[in-house]
């Protein structure tokens, strides 16, 4: 449960916050909850219940006269005839914000340190985009803002409990996948201090508490509460989830109009939605019962291979970090949890037939047949067997290989985490789960593939993308609830992290 006394933008602004998000005003529905009030809500509130039932009230001019909207980002001057490499050491400065103020009644919450945001439309700190723009700025020398972003985190957790998907009160609800453990250990191998891990010992367990509240009262095999689901005696593993069963305050009017589509509950397909985000893939045929149609949503019936793997490397940092500090008893449940873990990822989420890991279905109790670059996760953290990475590697080299990288999936959805799109924390996966397995050819291949696609599209635009078109390197990625943004942090890091260990 969040900590926070800060009170997201829906609860704020009640019928006001409605009647915005329902109109025209803004194209994008996240524009008006990045509004900064330019007094408090209440004083907005009360003088819009007064004047909206007058023939001439106007209510873009209101919002207008009542708010700020989301400053652009200051140009920085880069100089000249640098490559690409080059010129993205220097573009850390305009995805770079400093220290937050905090501004009443504003959806920010506020941070204490600097810290990278992606870009474009997203003006905030990201919870899972943060570790791969972090590869990028340690390839820069940036030890220093990793370190800072690191402690964001941190001072996230102990102030409201978990990390948020971003630092904003209307994601308060939900958080991303939890890379956490993963950015500490990363800071202490730049730094050379393995005191590092110890300093926030207290910060992972915590984070680390969040998604697994409530494991200790299910008791029984089928049972499930919150993030956390038995599937029998030994196997506690994890879904994504959300809080809240409302539509999302960044896309209410997207939502709204989803739930008239469907004979499912509304708050059904809110609370799948939200779901979905917490992933990180929002959204994916992954999530989906029918592919092709966006209301059949049903993420929180679904046991993520990605997601386990990621708390597995949480249970493995937590082990060793509690063996330098002595928590000896800590130590020993943990390794069993961990140990449980893995063996029931084996077990529900191998598909030995066709050598793939894949997603489990809670209801329906059978694996999921939405082969995904998820299934990379295990042999991107050293769990999977060799005999496992090898039919992975093959099934991936064959199916989801293509020109600029890997594609996400192989089904053409319409949805943005699906063919024919590629996104470059995967690509960043999929390179480590190569390499550790003795396929540093292929590794070396698809970074080629990946850096080269980055290059061509960046001479043709400008920019460094979101996302890309893996499959027809003519075209732009597609696909979503928003066009495609530029910036872009996690790309970014990315690339150069991949552009370094090319170099090797």
């Amino acid at each position: 449960m969040s900590l926070s006394p800060y009170t997201p933008p829906e609860e704020l602004y009640w019928e006001l916050f409605e009647a915005v998000q329902l109109s025209d005003i803004f194209p994008d529905s996240k524009t008006f909850v990045d509004c900064v009030p330019k007094r408090p809500a209440e004083e907005i509130l009360k003088e819009f219940y007064e004047k909206v039932k007058q023939s001439d009230f106007d209510l873009e001019d209101f919002v207008h006269d009542n708010f700020e909207l989301p400053p652009e980002p200051k140009p920085i001057k880069i100089p000249e005839n640098l490559s690409l490499e080059e010129r993205l050491h220097f573009q850390w400065d305009l995805l770079r914000r400093e220290p937050d103020k905090e501004v009443t009644d504003s959806s920010l919450l506020p941070l204490p340190y600097p810290y990278v945001v992606p870009g474009g439309r997203f003006r905030e700190i990201y919870y899972w985009d943060s570790y791969f723009t972090m590869l990028g700025l340690k390839v820069s020398g940036k030890v220093e803002l990793i370190a800072s972003m690191v402690d964001n985190f941190a001072h996230l957790i102990n102030t409201v409990g978990h990390i948020p998907n971003g630092n904003r009160s209307y994601f308060l609800s939900r958080s991303q996948p939890p890379f956490f453990a993963k950015m500490v250990e990363l800071l202490a191998e730049v730094s050379g201090d393995e005191d590092i891990m110890k300093k926030y010992f207290h910060e992972m367990l915590m984070e680390y508490v969040f998604w697994v509240e409530g494991e200790a009262e299910i008791q029984l095999p089928g049972k499930r509460h919150k993030r956390v689901i038995r599937l029998d005696e030994d196997a506690l593993l994890n879904r994504y989830f959300d809080e809240e069963a409302t539509p999302r305050a960044e896309s209410f009017r997207e939502d709204i109009e989803l739930s008239e589509t469907t004979r499912r509950y509304p708050e059904k397909v809110f609370r799948n939605l939200r779901a979905a985000c917490e992933s990180g893939w929002d959204f994916s045929s992954r999530w989906l019962y029918d592919p092709m149609e966006l209301n059949s949503v049903q993420t929180v019936a679904i046991i993520p291979i990605d997601l386990n793997v990621l708390l597995s490397e949480t249970e493995r940092i937590l082990i060793y970090v509690g063996k330098l500090i002595g928590e000896d008893k800590l130590v020993g449940r943990m390794e069993k949890k961990r140990r449980n873990r893995i063996e029931g990822m084996n077990r529900y989420c191998w598909d030995e037939e066709r050598g793939i890991f894949l997603d489990y279905h809670i209801k329906f109790k059978e694996r999921v047949d939405r082969p995904s670059l998820a299934m990379l996760y295990p042999l991107w953290a050293g769990t999977a067997t060799a005999h496992q990475a090898g039919k992975v590697i093959q099934y991936v080299e064959k199916h989801f290989l293509k020109p600029g990288g890997l594609v996400t999936t192989n089904i053409h959805s319409g949805q943005q985490w699906d063919a024919p799109n590629g996104w470059a924390p995967l690509q960043w996966i999929g390179f480590e789960a190569f390499w550790n397995y003795g396929r540093r050819d292929l590794a070396m291949e698809l970074a080629n593939r990946w850096t080269r696609l980055n290059e061509q599209v960046f001479e043709r635009t400008g920019k460094m993308m979101e996302k890309y078109n893996v499959e027809d390197l003519s075209l732009e990625a597609g696909g979503g609830e928003y066009p495609v943004q530029d910036g872009f942090g996690w790309t970014n890091g990315v690339y150069l992290a991949l552009k370094e260990r090319m170099k090797t």
